[in-house]
């Protein structure tokens, strides 16, 4: 009986599958498969599914861009209205209580100013199948990324002026949870470039670096140089969590978050899985991962800075910004720097930032404004200006038809 009740299911998943994607031709993939999910769920019979398809035609064909509409401006307006309402506050706590993140309004300045280094880079790191069920190992994979320095596993200092040496007393705690030993805290003070002088360990915890440095103001320089040495890690990833994202089948999955971003290097620790780690370093993600992964970056932000303030901008016109950022191949600003300082008109580069500049160039330059864009024919004010997106000039005249023909 269970057996020809599941054989029904499966026919039924099948028809229905099959109604749906007959209409491929008029509406996209992504749309078909959620009209597939909502069906199935309500058990829509043939008819109720043809009709309901039929009205979601209509919807979308309701909801396409007619041509001519100024998409620009449109997205412009619909972006930049909803962001007045943002706060200001720089820092919040989003989920992840040991890390400041950016966000509001200062976020969002970073994403289209196309900042190289965000105020808070953060690189959400997943793990592969053998590391990401396992809290030890998921440390494991912890300890290798992040970056520890001497600093960070000494609990006391002693600085002789008299004797010019430095005195390190290590951690022990501290050293078992990093997992170095008082043999690396040595080699890595011997690496020290033009570095003269003796180091040793005088006892199991205690290391200590005989300078020839009479000066004390050097000494002191070397002291802070030496607390910066890197014993493991990468550079560039201060702090990491475990954090448990999900649980199946009784296994929890496991993940790190890191304050700080050296895309390239983590993807390439052993135990990461680079299908999934991501960072909110665009330009980083442009450089690893290529100009389209950056532009999907754009959006991914710029969405969740909006929906975390509980602003509602349609992902069309966050799409829009992002394409003009990385069109040309490059993830460029929207600014004076790069989409619209880079506007061909000199009338529309005046506009925006450092006027009197950008007409002085253009005068020396001997440029012509020719008059093709929206700005410049609102500032000599001609008419019609030639405004909408998809418009064309040339338009097809069909003959009329003379009275009793056909």
């Amino acid at each position: 009986m269970n057996k020809r009740k599941k054989i029904k299911e499966q026919d039924y998943r099948q028809k229905i599958r099959n109604i749906v994607f007959s209409y491929s031709n008029k509406l996209p993939e992504n749309i078909l498969q959620e009209i597939e999910e909502i069906a199935l769920k309500e058990k829509l019979s043939e008819s109720e599914l043809h009709a309901f398809i039929e009205e979601c035609i209509k919807e979308y064909d309701n909801a396409l861009v007619e041509p001519g509409e100024a998409v620009g401006m449109v997205a412009a307006q619909s972006i930049g209205e909803p962001s007045t309402q943002m706060t200001l506050r720089t820092f919040h706590f989003a989920g992840v209580r040991e890390f400041n993140i950016t966000l509001g309004l200062p976020r969002l300045i970073e994403i289209v100013d196309a900042r190289k280094s965000p105020s808070t880079p953060i690189t959400y790191i997943y793990l592969d199948e053998k590391h990401r069920y396992d809290e030890e190992k998921a440390k494991e994979v912890a300890r290798r990324i992040e970056l520890t320095t001497i600093e960070n596993v000494a609990s006391e200092w002693e600085l002789d002026y008299l004797t010019s040496t430095i005195t390190i007393r290590l951690d022990p705690e501290m050293l078992a949870d990093k997992g170095v030993t008082t043999k690396d805290v040595v080699k890595a003070i011997n690496k020290i470039k033009g570095k003269k002088g003796r180091v040793y360990a005088e006892n199991e915890y205690t290391v200590v670096f005989e300078t020839e440095i009479t000066d004390m103001s050097k000494l002191k320089r070397m002291l802070d140089r030496v607390k910066d040495l890197r014993l493991k890690g990468i550079k560039g990833i201060r702090k990491i969590i475990l954090r448990p994202i999900k649980e199946e089948e009784g296994k929890v999955e496991y993940m790190l978050v890191a304050e700080g971003s050296n895309f390239s290097a983590i993807l390439e620790v052993e135990g990461v899985d680079p299908t999934r780690t991501i960072t909110n370093n665009i330009v980083e993600v442009a450089e690893v991962l290529g100009i389209e992964a950056a532009r999907r970056v754009i959006i991914k932000e710029m969405q969740e800075v909006l929906s975390e303030q509980g602003l509602d901008v349609d992902v069309r016109h966050i799409m829009l910004v992002a394409d003009a950022m990385t069109y040309t191949g490059q993830v460029r600003q929207v600014g004076r720097h790069g989409v619209a300082g880079e506007k061909i008109s000199p009338l529309a580069r005046a506009t925006f930032e450092v006027t009197v500049k950008h007409l002085t160039d253009a005068a020396i330059h001997g440029e012509v404004d020719q008059l093709t864009g929206v700005v410049e024919n609102v500032i000599v004010g001609s008419a019609p200006i030639p405004m909408g997106t998809g418009l064309i000039e040339l338009l097809m005249i069909f003959p009329r038809k003379k009275e009793g023909e056909g």
